[in-house]
């Protein structure tokens, strides 16, 4: 699993954007700013639906006024529902990264297996990552949810 200290690795995460499907290279998106980057097992799933993108829609302006220059959420679904999830949840401030293959989740030790409710996902977490490299990282356990909200991670900044 990465750690804090260390620099994300080289991935694509595709967003739907008004322009069409864009592709991003992780290493080039995350270059020389500070961003927070906190993950769901799935759009559109209780949890992550009612209370961890939520959290961070209602606290952007708060978070982006500590000199965070992108707050993105991540997924292991295609960059169509990602955006889809996105416009349901007014997360016009929120970059919604699709990681359909978790290519992404698997280079960061992060994936889990849910077997038959989606398969390979993500774990529940967030990071602050300054100019590519890992800062902080608060990784769920199990099904919890304590670590990863957007009021951890403004305390925190």
């Amino acid at each position: 699993m990465i750690q804090q200290g260390q620099t994300l690795p080289e991935a694509t995460l595709n967003e739907l954007t008004h322009d069409g499907m864009e592709s991003h290279q992780v290493k080039q998106l995350f270059a020389n700013k500070r961003v927070i980057l906190f993950a769901v097992p799935g759009a559109f799933t209780p949890t992550c639906s009612e209370a961890h993108l939520p959290g961070y829609v209602v606290l952007a302006d708060q978070i982006k006024a500590k000199g965070i220059d992108i707050i993105a959420c991540v997924a292991v679904n295609d960059a169509f529902v990602m955006q889809a999830w996105g416009e349901a949840q007014n997360a016009s401030e929120i970059m919604m990264l699709g990681d359909g293959d978790a290519s992404f989740t698997k280079a960061l030790g992060l994936e889990m297996d849910t077997a038959n409710f989606g398969g390979i996902r993500s774990q529940r977490y967030s990071m602050l990552i300054e100019n590519g490299v890992v800062t902080m990282l608060n990784v769920e356990e199990g099904s919890q949810f304590a670590v990863s909200n957007a009021e951890t991670m403004l305390a925190a900044l």
